[in-house]
């Protein structure tokens, strides 16, 4: 069993808390499709949801009769090049995760029943829920480190060779092609509802993704703080901020460590504080605003 812990963690540089949180992830965000949006002939953006619309042309003009959702094996076989792309340009970990969380995604899209009737009959409830969950889902799966493929490996290619372009600008003029197609072909309800899900589901991977939520955190300490500033700046390829001060209470000499990160990356800190340091304390918040040149490590 051990031996299988080293080549999974070599392959792919996760533990099982990591792939367990990734899994349910995915599996939330295809629950949150297959039950509430699909039933009620909306889109997903990105790669998926080109997937999506390319099954519904197969589906209507061959005619076809099958009981489960193809959208997800099309999603694997556009994604198959990307791997590729993955796999020379962006990095082999990357490569890895992206081709197990495709696959992953892939057997859930498939295998989760696609209702024939809507589990909520009102489309706007039904949009406001999906967009929970998948948000929640996406969140989860991004905070494990995991990518599902699709845009993000395009746009992550392109931005490495041109730093005016990003991820972002580029999932926004993938789906705003997407929207416009489903506008067109299926009519405008089914373009604005579409929209609104992502709206819905964005503003949920904002606040679940924990990397991408800024903390700051002051640690507290009676005798020099080297050994968490040296996790700090090895493990989490993070700064520190350290001075001396004096605790009134006692007259002792106090130390006194700030540091700026991402709400993951303090949970890691927080995992390992006691081991650093038994007699630290740690003041932090959550959702904090920063200008300048902080870097975000999504």
């Amino acid at each position: 069993m051990s031996k299988f812990d080293d080549t999974f963690n070599n392959i792919f540089k996760w533990n099982f808390y990591q792939l367990f949180r990734a899994i349910l992830g995915i599996f939330i965000f295809c629950f949150s499709l297959n039950i509430f949006i699909i039933p009620m002939g909306l889109y997903n953006g990105g790669i998926l949801g080109l997937a999506q619309l390319i099954r519904t042309a197969l589906v209507d003009t061959l005619n076809l009769n099958i009981n489960f959702d193809i959208a997800g094996m099309l999603n694997f076989l556009i994604n198959v090049p990307l791997f590729i792309l993955a796999y020379k340009y962006i990095g082999k970990t990357f490569f890895s995760r992206t081709l197990l969380c495709v696959t992953i995604q892939t057997l859930f899209l498939t295998f989760i029943p696609t209702l024939n009737a809507p589990v909520v009959s009102d489309l706007l409830t039904s949009v406001l829920i999906g967009g929970i969950l998948a948000g929640v889902g996406t969140g989860m799966a991004l905070s494990a480190g995991a990518s599902t493929g699709g845009t993000d490996i395009i746009g992550i290619a392109i931005s490495q060779r041109n730093r005016n372009f990003s991820v972002g600008k580029f999932g926004l003029l993938f789906n705003g092609v997407i929207y416009i197609i489903c506008g067109v072909t299926y009519g405008l309800g089914t373009m604005i509802y579409s929209i609104l899900f992502s709206v819905f589901a964005m503003f949920m991977v904002d606040k679940t993704h924990e990397q991408n939520i800024c903390s700051t955190a002051i640690i507290f300490t009676k005798k020099k703080p080297d050994k968490i500033v040296d996790f700090v700046q090895k493990d989490l390829d993070r700064g520190a901020t350290t001075w001396e001060a004096n605790g009134e209470y006692k007259d002792t000499k106090t130390y006194i460590t700030y540091l700026v990160l991402s709400k993951f990356e303090l949970q890691r800190l927080e995992r390992n504080l006691p081991s650093l340091d038994k007699n630290a304390f740690m003041v932090k918040t959550h959702g904090v605003l920063i200008d300048g040149k902080f870097q975000k490590k999504l």
